[in-house]
């Protein structure tokens, strides 16, 4: 009983302590996300080379899946709907699910699995071989000159592709609705603009950026938290991923609980 309260205090203890520092690792990067010196020619360079690998190298991969998800998700979806004979619903479900909710979670997932392992591993390996400290050694800022840029490029890589994906997406669903319900571009754009939102367009890319937020500063944290024995990256990676899609539920979560009051 003793050996179970202890293995329960100490997760919690653990769980406190990671949360505590996740919490001042964000208010550090909130901090200096507004400070004008952040940006500097060194962390712009760093900011465009991550942009580019982040959004424009992954960009032929990502419109084929948006194609192809697209295709799927609307062909299924409006075939039920014509079924049931809800074609009135044909806009809200497009607007209010396939681009609200749909295309930054696809997105999120797609940018987790490729970039955020790639950053944790980065930061892993370089404090392994002690780069972080030759560059602070040097007097270089690494939250300026690393961690802010990258977390920058993240949160506009989220907004950018995921709004990529909800125009593939609807643009598909053109195709789809013409062929299964006969609509003309006109009748289509119009069903669209009835269903949109403003609120609902504020939220999305207010949860697109919070996304790439996370999905950024957490394998950062995550590669900081390695030890210096090169054994510890995996781990580092392994621990950071699992904290990622943890992180991408609850923001769903709470994206959809903010929506839905």
């Amino acid at each position: 009983m003793i050996s179970v309260i202890e293995t329960v205090g100490r997760s919690a203890l653990n769980s406190s302590r990671s949360f505590r520092q996740t919490a001042t690792f964000t208010a550090r990067i909130l901090l200096r996300l507004f400070a004008l010196r952040t940006y500097n020619s060194a962390s712009r360079t760093v900011f465009i080379n991550q942009f580019y690998f982040t959004a424009v190298q992954i960009l032929p991969l990502f419109l084929i899946v948006a194609v192809i998800f697209g295709s799927l998700v609307n062909g299924m979806a409006f075939q039920a709907i014509k079924d049931l004979g809800l074609s009135d619903y044909l806009g809200r479900l497009l607007m209010g699910f396939v681009v609200t909710e749909v295309s930054p979670f696809v997105t999120v997932l797609l940018i987790a699995l490729r970039s955020s392992s790639a950053i944790n591993a980065e930061i892993a390996v370089m404090k392994v071989n002690h780069e972080l400290y030759t560059l602070e050694s040097f007097g270089i800022d690494t939250l300026d000159y690393l961690f802010v840029p990258r977390i920058l490029s993240g949160m506009l890589t989220m907004v950018f592709l995921s709004s990529l994906f909800a125009l593939v997406v609807l643009a598909v669903g053109l195709l789809v609705s013409s062929v299964i319900f006969g609509t003309g571009v006109d009748a289509y754009l119009d069903t669209l603009l009835r269903s949109a939102s403003v609120l609902d367009m504020i939220l999305v890319l207010l949860k697109s950026a919070t996304f790439g937020f996370f999905i950024t500063l957490i394998p950062i944290g995550q590669g900081l938290n390695a030890s210096e024995d090169l054994t510890s990256v995996p781990v580092a990676v392994l621990n950071g991923m699992v904290k990622v899609f943890l992180a991408i539920v609850i923001i769903e979560v709470l994206s959809s609980v903010v929506r839905f009051i």
